[in-house]
C-alpha cells in the first residue's frame, strides 16, 4: 500500500511526495486579480508539497465574484503569475493553477454584470463585495452561446496557465460554483441538453474537460468536486449515480487526476456529508484520487491505509504550517492558523508563520 511519502505520477506530473496543498484563497491579488512578489513569496515557502494547486483564479471578470482573487484572462495577469510559478519551481516545487467560474455567485458589483448560471435561481446567503455583503441577485440561465463563450474561456485560462509557467491545471467543479451548477440537480432546472437527466447534466463538464484537454493534453488537466455535502445552495438527490456516472466519463476522457473534497464530519458551515462517494469512484475510474478535509497527519495516513485515496490534499494546515510536509514526517504538532487574517490582505497570517525551526530558535 502505497503512503504518504512514497512518489507518485498524476498525467504528466510526476510527484516527490503524496502531500498536495489544496486551493485556499487567500486574496492578496488587488482588484485587477494580478499575482504579485508577496504571493510568489508565500507559495514558494509551500514548494515541498507533492503539489500545489493554486488558490481559484478567475477564467474571466464575469465569473471572478471573490474580492481580491487572482485571475488568468489578461497579460498581466501571466506576467504576474510567472513571478509565483518561478519561485515554486526554484525552491523545487510543482504547481497547477484552478480555474474558476463562479457561476450565480458572482455579484454583479464584481463581474460587471448579471450572473449567468445553469438556470435562472439566485444563491442563498450573501456575497462577499468590497463594500462588503450583499444579497445575492438573481442569474440568468446560460444561453448554448453563452456555455460555448465560457468554454471558450477556460480555454484561454487554461493556455494562460501554461504561458505562466504552471506545470497543468485543475478545474474547479466543486463548491457549488459553475460546474457544479450544471452536475448537480439542486440547481440545475434546464429542460434542454445541458438539463434534465444525468447524462445531460455531464454534458457541460465534459465539453470543458475536453477542450482544455485539446489545448494544452489531458495529461496536465485534473479538476475538484465535492461530491458528498450541500455546498452554497447545491446538492444533488442522488450523488452516487451522478458520481459514478461522472466516474465512467472521466476514464473515458482518460482524465489523469481527480481531487474530492469529501468531508467525512459536518464542515465549518454545518452542512452534514452523505455518504462518501470516493468507493463507488475507485470501483470505476483508474486514475489518481486525491481527498480532501480536515486531515491532520495521522488520519491522512490511516486514509491512505485504506487503499482508496492516491494522495491526501490539505487546506487549512498548510496556511499555518509552510512546513507541513516536514511536520507530518516527523509527527511535530501542527500550528493553528488566525482565521481573521486568511482574507485581511498584507503580509500577516500570510508569510509570516515560522517554520517548525525557526519557531523553536525564536
Amino acid at each position: 500500500m502505497a503512503g504518504l511519502f512514497d512518489p507518485l505520477e498524476l498525467g504528466a506530473l510526476d510527484l516527490p511526495n503524496r502531500i498536495a496543498m489544496a486551493p485556499l484563497t487567500r486574496a492578496r491579488s488587488g482588484r485587477e486579480g494580478v499575482p504579485n512578489d508577496l504571493m510568489a513569496a508565500y507559495y514558494a515557502q509551500r514548494a515541498s508539497a507533492g503539489l500545489i494547486i493554486s488558490e481559484a483564479t478567475g477564467i474571466s471578470r464575469e465569473g471572478l465574484g471573490w474580492p481580491n482573487a487572482p485571475g488568468l484572462w489578461n497579460d498581466e495577469q501571466v506576467d504576474g503569475w510567472k513571478l509565483v510559478t518561478g519561485a515554486v519551481h526554484h525552491n523545487g516545487g510543482r504547481i497547477v493553477a484552478q480555474l474558476w467560474h463562479m457561476g450565480r455567485l458572482v455579484h454583479p458589483d464584481l463581474g460587471g454584470g448579471q450572473p449567468v448560471s445553469s438556470s435562472a435561481t439566485t444563491a442563498p446567503d450573501f456575497a462577499h463585495t468590497y463594500e462588503g455583503k450583499k444579497l445575492y441577485v438573481e442569474a440568468r440561465e446560460a444561453t448554448r452561446e453563452d456555455i460555448q463563450r465560457i468554454i471558450g474561456d477556460y480555454v484561454t485560462a487554461a493556455r494562460n496557465a501554461i504561458r505562466a509557467g504552471f506545470d497543468g491545471v485543475q478545474i474547479h467543479g466543486a463548491n457549488g460554483y459553475l460546474v457544479d451548477q450544471f452536475l448537480r440537480d439542486g440547481a440545475n432546472f434546464r429542460t434542454d441538453e445541458y438539463g434534465g437527466s444525468i447524462e445531460n447534466r455531464l454534458r457541460f463538464v465534459t465539453e470543458v474537460l475536453k477542450a482544455v484537454g485539446d489545448a494544452i493534453g489531458m495529461d496536465r488537466v485534473g479538476i475538484r468536486f465535492s461530491p458528498n455535502i450541500y455546498v452554497q445552495g447545491v446538492e444533488d438527490s442522488d450523488p452516487i449515480a451522478l458520481f459514478t456516472a461522472l466516474a465512467q466519463r472521466l476514464e473515458e476522457l482518460k482524465v489523469p487526476w481527480i481531487e474530492l473534497r469529501e468531508a467525512h464530519q459536518p464542515t465549518s458551515a454545518g452542512a452534514i456529508p452523505t455518504a462518501p462517494v470516493s468507493p463507488a469512484i475507485r470501483a470505476i475510474y483508474s486514475g489518481k484520487i486525491l481527498v480532501n478535509s480536515d486531515y491532520d497527519g495521522p488520519s491522512a495516513h490511516a486514509r491512505m491505509a485504506e487503499g482508496i485515496a492516491d494522495g491526501i490534499s490539505f487546506g487549512r494546515p498548510f496556511i499555518s504550517n509552510p512546513d507541513l510536509v516536514h511536520r507530518i514526517a516527523i509527527g511535530a504538532p501542527l500550528a493553528p492558523g488566525d482565521v481573521g487574517t486568511f482574507y485581511a490582505g498584507g503580509t500577516e497570517g500570510y508569510v509570516d508563520y515560522p517554520a517548525l525551526q525557526e519557531a523553536k530558535a525564536a
